[in-house]
């Protein structure tokens, strides 16, 4: 059971980010890159934590419809028809939360498998949005 719940929810396309505002008063603006290398689904976590799998070259990824899920989760489709997992409430708000720890992990495991990620084309023109945590 959620111990948080959304209570607003904003797609900001052209910045690439997906803003959520919880009912504990916490707002957090997710960049869509960081979300679909953390996508709960089994094809990026891999199958009951195994075979994960690094997500390479998703900085300029966006999202095409975000579905609810009852009251517990959404479904986020992302434009490079990755389609697959639920987002729950309480993993976005950790997400949220520790969003510059999980970033850092993410271009640790990018630079160890020797892959050098590529600035987000979407940043060149877009002046108010910034670069993930």
């Amino acid at each position: 059971m959620s111990q948080v719940r959304a209570t607003d929810i904003t797609l900001h396309r052209q910045s690439h980010e997906l803003e959520i505002l919880f009912d504990d008063g916490n707002r957090f603006r997710y960049p869509v890159e960081l979300l679909r290398v953390y996508s709960p689904s089994a094809e990026v976590r891999g199958h009951w934590g195994q075979n994960a799998k690094l997500q390479l070259d998703k900085q300029d990824v966006n999202i095409d419809d975000i579905i609810p899920v009852g009251q517990y989760a959404i479904k986020i489709v992302f434009d490079d028809g990755h389609d697959s997992g639920l987002f729950d409430w309480d993993y976005l708000h950790d997400l949220g939360r520790k969003q510059s720890i999980y970033w850092s992990d993410y271009l640790d495991r990018l630079h160890a498998a020797g892959h050098v990620r590529q600035p987000p084309r979407h940043l060149a023109d877009d002046t108010e949005s910034t670069s993930p945590p």
